[in-house]
């Protein structure tokens, strides 16, 4: 089963965050909020990708569902002005 934690540690080890929260409480079904530099000039569909890629083969057997709300650094400053 996996935790939000494990989440979070993966990705933050896989992409360069400026900030990220990972809530979910059923081992399976996860909601990300993710801000990176790395998302700058790419598409959200690019930007979700490299979220999925970052997690690897834990997205085929050990995580049911991931919502997935990705933010360049400059859309999450003045989303939390």
């Amino acid at each position: 089963m996996m935790s939000p934690e494990k989440i979070k540690s993966i990705i933050s080890e896989n992409l360069v965050c400026e900030f990220i929260e990972i809530k979910g409480d059923d081992g399976t079904h996860f909601e990300a909020i993710i801000v990176s530099k790395e998302f700058e000039n790419i598409s959200m569909l690019k930007q979700h990708q490299l979220v999925y890629r970052s997690l690897g083969e834990m997205m085929k057997k050990d995580i049911h569902a991931l919502s997935i709300k990705t933010y360049k650094v400059d859309e999450w400053n003045q989303l939390t002005k």
